[in-house]
C-alpha cells in the first residue's frame, strides 16, 4: 500500500496527461476555465493543456499526501518533502508561464537534491543517511555503507542527466512515458540489484545477521 501511495501522484499525472493529450480541445477548455486566472495571459493553449492539467493533479495529490501524514502524525520522508517543494515551486511556475519545460526539470532536481543530501550528510556531518534508514534491517561493515551511499549518489546524478536528455530530445508525451515507466523501471532494477548484493547482511527473525551463503 505504501508503495502505491508513493507512486500515486506520478500515476495520476500520467493518466491525466494521456487522457488530456487525446482530447486537447476539451483539455484546453477545462484548463482555461479552471486555472485561467492562474496563467499568464489567462488562456491555455491546446499543446500545453495536457501537461498543465497533469501538473495540477500531481500538485494537489502531493499536497493531500503531506497534509494527511501530518494530521496522522506520521513521518514525512525526505523524498516526499523534496517532491512537495518542487511540485509547489516548479508546478506553480509551469502553470503560470504555461511552459512544460519547467516541470520537466522537476525529476532531475529531485534526484540531485536527494543525492546532494546523501553527499553533504556524509562529507560534512559524518553521517550516512542510508545507514540511518536501513541500519535496523542490515548489519553492514562501514566500508559497505560508504560504497552503498556513493553508489546511490552516482545513480541519482545519472538519473537526473538522463531525464534531461529525454526531456530535450523527445516529445512531451515520450518524456511523460519515460518519467512513469522508464525512470521507475531503472530505479526498481537498481534497487533490486542492491537488495541482491546486500541480502547476505539482512538480519534473521532472531535479529542475528544471516550467515554467508544462507538461503533467504
Amino acid at each position: 500500500m505504501k508503495l502505491f501511495l508513493d507512486f500515486l501522484p506520478l500515476i495520476l499525472f500520467f493518466g491525466t496527461f494521456q487522457y488530456a493529450d487525446k482530447h486537447k480541445e476539451w483539455a484546453a477548455a477545462v484548463a482555461t476555465s479552471a486555472i485561467g486566472f492562474m496563467v499568464s495571459g489567462g488562456v491555455v493553449g491546446l499543446d500545453e493543456a495536457p501537461i498543465l492539467l497533469g501538473t495540477i493533479v500531481m500538485s494537489v495529490v502531493t499536497l493531500v499526501q503531506v497534509v494527511v501524514l501530518k494530521v496522522l502524525r506520521q513521518k514525512v520522508h525526505l523524498m516526499l518533502w523534496i517532491t512537495f517543494a518542487l511540485v509547489l515551486v516548479l508546478g506553480g511556475a509551469t502553470v503560470y508561464f504555461h511552459n512544460p519545460v519547467i516541470i520537466k526539470w522537476k525529476p532531475s532536481i529531485a534526484y540531485w537534491a536527494l543525492g546532494l543530501s546523501f553527499w553533504v550528510s556524509r562529507m560534512f556531518f559524518h553521517k550516512n543517511m542510508l545507514q540511518d534508514m536501513l541500519g535496523s534491517e542490515m548489519d553492514l561493515p562501514a566500508i559497505v555503507w560508504q560504497r552503498l551511499n556513493f553508489a546511490w549518489i552516482a545513480f541519482l546524478v545519472l538519473m537526473g542527466l538522463l531525464n534531461l536528455y529525454v526531456a530535450y530530445t523527445f516529445s512531451t508525451s515520450a518524456w511523460a512515458s519515460f518519467k512513469v515507466f522508464g525512470a521507475t523501471g531503472l530505479m526498481l532494477a537498481f534497487s533490486i540489484g542492491q537488495v541482491i548484493y546486500l541480502s547476505r547482511y539482512m538480519k534473521t527473525e532472531d535479529g542475528e545477521p544471516k550467515p554467508p551463503g544462507s538461503a533467504s
